[in-house]
């Protein structure tokens, strides 16, 4: 059941963990990080997600009290409900990557499922081939 992990951490840190993991995700479309905390933020980010396609005004606050960055909620509500705004929810995957060496424990990459971030190199690529 999502939600009931304790990651090892006091209540207030892992939703402080929990909220900046979000964050990034959103952010950047992917993630390093354990298993066991990258089901934990699947939920997380579907929620948001689901928000973001509602697009109404009490779900754009909704998504400002938990994301950290405005701008991270902007891209939800433009980018990510259009994306998926024929999908039903499953918005993220997870792979696992093996253990950690330090540790052993089990690391995980959490992507959006058929994101692609486009950077600025790829941009100065397609201009000069104009």
């Amino acid at each position: 059941m999502p939600g009931t992990r304790k990651l090892g951490r006091p209540t207030d840190q892992r939703k402080a963990m929990l909220r900046g993991m979000v964050t990034l995700l959103l952010e950047n479309g992917q993630v390093v990080t354990t298993v066991t905390r990258a089901k934990e933020l699947r939920s997380i980010a579907d929620k948001m997600i689901t928000l973001g396609k509602k697009n109404t005004l009490a779900s754009r606050r909704a998504a400002l009290a938990y994301i950290t960055k405005e701008s991270v909620v902007t891209k939800v509500f433009t980018e990510y409900a259009s994306l998926y705004a024929d999908r039903n929810g499953g918005y993220t995957q997870i792979f696992k990557m093996g253990p950690r060496r330090g540790d052993g424990a089990e690391i995980a990459v959490i992507k959006m499922v058929d994101y692609v971030k486009e950077t600025p190199a790829e941009d100065k690529k397609s201009e000069k081939a104009e």
